[in-house]
């Protein structure tokens, strides 16, 4: 049974965003003649890989409501500039709206259960278009969403 990964997405405020950056990155790798990889670096490695590898997801908290997320595809060791060793996470790139879930901040990330994942707006008949992002984020800060 697949294990997933939740993060705070700092610095974001629409999951739209996050599609942007990730497609401006890709870009920029393929330029530069790069593995035209989506990674992000963190700073603790996970204990428990083979469960996130075996079908997990990165579920990201934007403006403190789990919004997306996106399947995990490799877990690497890697050493800064600094001597500090770090996980780099591999994602695939598509970017999967899921219901939002209100999250309080936390540092670093925490595994998730499946059972305590929010599921694909897809799966549920959900577009994620049906309201406007900032009507959506009014409607959560109040609990309605």
């Amino acid at each position: 049974m697949p294990l997933h990964m939740i993060k705070l997405c700092v610095g974001v405020e629409t999951v739209d965003e996050i599609v942007r950056w990730i497609d401006e990155d890709l870009g920029r790798k393929r330029r530069l003649g790069l593995p035209a990889e989506d990674t992000h670096v963190t700073r603790m490695m996970p204990r428990r890989i083979a469960e996130l590898l075996d079908g997990g997801s990165l579920y990201w908290v934007v403006k403190g409501q789990v919004q997306c997320r996106q399947r995990l595809l490799d877990l690497r060791a890697v050493t800064g500039a600094d001597g500090i060793e770090r996980c780099e996470i591999v994602f695939d790139p598509e970017v999967i709206l899921t219901e939002w879930q209100p999250k309080r901040p936390f540092q670093g990330w925490r595994y998730l259960e499946p059972k305590d994942a929010p599921r694909d707006l897809a799966a549920i008949g959900g577009a994620g278009d049906d309201l406007p992002s900032a009507l959506k984020a009014e409607l959560a800060e109040l609990g309605l969403l």
